[in-house]
């Protein structure tokens, strides 16, 4: 059984390893806060959550659009994704929780322990099925429709009663009724498990009656504890097979419902995030995803959602279309929206590429073969090297792993030496990229890098500003146009230190 909820073709793989960037992007993107704004406290929606973002640039446009579908029921229908998760989690936690734990290895302890379980799950079945006999109507999506019909067709009143009217009977309450067949040197071989027959007089009758049953009769002594032994031995070899059965549907079962609460558990995170994010104001959207390599990237308020939830309400968004550039250079005044505004893309195409929502009004853009983040980072405590040596280092181990179509954000790469220097790097290492077919985003201070590619004019090249008020303010917007000599570090000083304090020198 499939649950088909992150794919229409097979089963999310929790398993799967991340790629060797994933750190990096988990630290420039902020996306464990993410991923624990949509867990609401629960640590396996926020692993799972964790997981569907890192591996989401595997997915084919297809896969992306029939997730999605998916999402927006979920987010249409709240509680029932909710009660679902609740349901399974019942299961596993219940099956966890069961003496089956800490059972022996004889076929009693196995077979009793099953029926325990198995009763259990049959009871989440049936409730399982409820939902989707009530709710399945109101879903839409392929994922939820192909889920509730599968619970309706596989698990019929009829056919759960049937079940637990065989897991009563395998109590074997009334005894055991066995039959087998002598082997070589006469010992027992062919060990078979029999339902017992009554006939159809009142039980009373039966209890009460003194006539014998036909065959031989033999009683075991109280003391003979070798004679247990043996009957008991007899018992467990006649049990053996039903009670291997029962483990082995036991276990099909429990993993169905620990799959379904891993898929269940990334739409549920899809909920918790979408009601936080409408609760502060932030503008949501279903993306229009295009294949790679089409070069489309439109966005209307567009916005960085760790930024709104770690301040408690919605910020500034950006309206662009970078359209057919495979490099957009950022520059502008300090505190002025840069690196928010690279977070908000670089989280955008990875929701997008997970089959989510984006915060923004709208929103159009190519999947990518892979996203990568190069961000500057704090001097090494150990001294094992400096800080352009890391970079460059983080750089050639990224170009290991970079493919056509592939996107990276670079966030003030290469400003740990001169302007001069820097700016030789940075060219060459945007302009190697932008050749080989890959999206590139910097945000910058090197003048001359900016300048450089500016002057060129080419079109598949877009200069940004973070815009800068004529009073100094920032509006935290970023705008099309050319990069400026100075990123305004006075305004920034000024602000601090007092609108009639000296310029620093």
């Amino acid at each position: 059984m499939k649950a088909r909820l992150m794919h229409p073709d097979r089963n999310f793989d929790p398993q799967r390893l991340l790629p060797d960037h994933a750190p990096d992007l988990q630290r420039d993107l902020a996306l464990d806060a993410l991923a624990r704004a949509m867990a609401a406290n629960d640590e396996f929606v926020f692993e799972v959550a964790r997981k569907a973002l890192l591996l989401g640039t595997t997915l084919d446009i297809d896969t992306v659009v029939y997730r999605q579908e998916i999402v927006r029921d979920a987010i249409a229908h709240p509680q029932v994704a909710r009660r679902c998760y609740v349901l399974v989690t019942e299961a596993i936690e219940g099956k966890r929780k069961s003496h089956w734990a800490f059972s022996s290895n004889y076929p009693s302890s196995i077979l009793h322990g099953a029926i325990d379980v198995l009763t259990m799950f049959v009871d989440i079945l049936r409730k399982l099925r409820g939902e989707a006999d009530t709710q399945g109507a109101g879903f839409g999506s392929r994922g939820f429709r192909a889920l509730f019909a599968m619970l309706q067709a596989e698990f019929t009143d009829d056919y759960l009663a049937q079940v637990s009217a065989c897991l009563s009977t395998l109590k074997l309450d009334g005894g055991v009724q066995l039959s087998a067949q002598l082997g070589s040197g006469n010992e027992g071989k062919g060990y078979t498990l029999r339902e017992v027959k009554y006939s159809d007089s009142h039980w009373m009758d039966r209890l009460f009656s003194r006539r014998t049953a036909a065959g031989y009769t033999f009683r075991i002594a109280d003391r003979d504890e070798a004679g247990a032994r043996a009957l008991s031995d007899l018992r467990h070899r006649g049990i053996n097979d039903a009670a291997n059965a029962l483990a082995q549907s036991m276990d099909h079962i429990l993993a169905f419902f620990e799959m379904l609460r891993t898929e269940l558990a990334f739409h549920v995170g899809c909920v918790n995030l979408h009601e936080r994010l409408a609760a502060l104001g932030v503008p949501t959207c279903f993306p229009q995803p295009s294949p790679t390599g089409m070069g489309k990237l439109r966005f209307e308020n567009l916005s960085d959602p760790c930024l709104a939830l770690s301040m408690g309400g919605a910020v500034v968004g950006n309206a662009l279309d970078l359209g057919g550039k495979r490099l957009t250079i950022v520059t502008g005044a300090n505190q002025g929206g840069k690196s928010s505004f690279l977070r908000s893309l670089g989280l955008a195409q990875a929701m997008m590429q997970s089959g989510m929502y984006v915060a923004a009004s709208s929103f159009a853009g190519d999947l990518c073969a892979g996203l990568f983040t190069h961000y500057r980072r704090e001097e090494d405590p150990a001294m094992r090297g400096g800080r352009l040596d890391e970079e460059l280092q983080r750089l050639s181990a990224m170009v290991n792993e970079l493919a056509p179509g592939a996107m990276i954000l670079f966030n003030e790469s290469f400003a740990s030496t001169n302007e001069r220097e820097g700016s030789e790097i940075a060219t060459e290492t945007a302009g190697a990229l932008r050749d080989r077919g890959i999206r590139v985003f910097f945000v910058t201070h090197l003048y001359g890098f900016a300048h450089g590619f500016f002057a060129e004019g080419a079109e598949d090249v877009a200069c940004l500003r973070a815009e800068r008020l004529p009073d100094g303010r920032r509006s935290f917007r970023i705008v099309v146009g050319p990069p400026l000599e100075t990123s305004h570090g006075e305004d920034v000083y000024r602000e601090v230190f007092g609108d009639h304090a000296a310029a620093p020198p």
